[in-house]
């Protein structure tokens, strides 16, 4: 059953999405807009997938943010990550079997 490389390519997309959604990993690229008065400013920092649905946002983290997102650089880690390395992994046992 864990040779079949469809199931380990849709458990691993499942452990890393849950992963990268659920606990507080800031590696891809993404930009936070503070609001200071009549001033916007923006600050690039890593950002985590947890921050986009609304786990691991704290109120006293969050005075002054307007806005927050991630760069087409994130997105595109975001993506390798969570679909890239499953599918490499897959491929690999595919080429194994």
């Amino acid at each position: 059953m864990f040779r079949n490389p469809l199931v380990i390519f849709i458990g691993s997309v499942i452990v890393l999405g849950l992963l990268f959604c659920l606990f507080p990993i800031n590696v891809f690229d993404g930009i936070i807009v503070y609001k200071q008065g009549l001033q916007t400013v923006e600050v690039e920092t890593p950002l985590s997938l947890s921050y986009f649905i609304g786990l691991n946002l704290y109120p006293e983290n969050m005075e002054g943010v307007e806005d927050y997102y991630l760069t087409t650089k994130g997105i595109v880690m975001a993506f390798l990550f969570i679909i890239g390395f499953p599918a490499i992994l897959a491929y690999r046992f595919y080429l194994k079997s």
